[in-house]
């Protein structure tokens, strides 16, 4: 009898959490039995369970497998100039997030009946708050009032977590709109 080799079980597991991505987004997590992820996957049921003992742990992984959001401020940081910064951290976050607008579709519908998913959107937004600040800081020119800063930073993480939100039903992005936002924020920001 032939052993499985890693390859084999890292493609099962690949293909196993595709087919429960796809499932969720389509009917939910509720509404999703394992039979139909092993179906998809192209896997024996039981293989569904070796990987993950509980069907929660599909929605653990998923929520893993969403982009990193780290970005170094100085990737993408224009000296003295708030706003291009802005647009240019968002225009990278918004290209990290493309990679998974289905993914995100499910977790932000499954947010609302499972805390872990709900907690881990939350630690994401207050990475992009944080990623905010830190490129409004390395970009101004002076230093800036912090309640200015921290309203900033958390308006625009409001603003690029909504985009990421709908982008599944808009597959044209308003930059026309982030931009303005980008824009006003600069602006209240610069203002004496």
């Amino acid at each position: 009898m032939m052993r499985r080799g890693k390859k084999d079980d890292a493609s099962a597991r690949e293909r196993i959490l595709a087919a429960a991505e796809e499932l969720f987004a389509e009917a939910g997590f509720d509404a999703t039995p394992t039979s139909r992820i092993a179906v998809l996957a192209r896997v024996p049921k039981g293989l569904v369970h070796y990987y993950f003992s509980k069907k929660q742990d599909l929605l653990t992984a998923l929520v893993a497998r969403l982009p990193d959001q780290h970005i170094e401020p100085g990737a993408v940081v224009v000296p003295g100039d708030v706003a291009a910064s802005l647009r240019r951290l968002v225009a990278e976050l918004d290209a990290r997030n493309r990679a998974s607008t289905l993914l995100s579709h499910l977790l932000w519908r499954e947010a609302d009946t499972h805390p872990s998913v709900r907690d881990a959107l939350q630690a994401r937004f207050s990475t992009v708050v944080e990623q905010v600040r830190a490129v409004i800081q390395a970009a101004s020119a002076g230093p800036l009032p912090d309640t200015r800063v921290e309203t900033a930073s958390s308006l625009l993480a409001l603003a690029v977590s909504y985009r990421h939100s709908v982008a599944r039903h808009d597959d044209r992005a308003d930059e026309a709109t982030i931009d303005r936002e980008v824009e006003f924020i600069a602006s209240a920001l610069t203002s004496r």
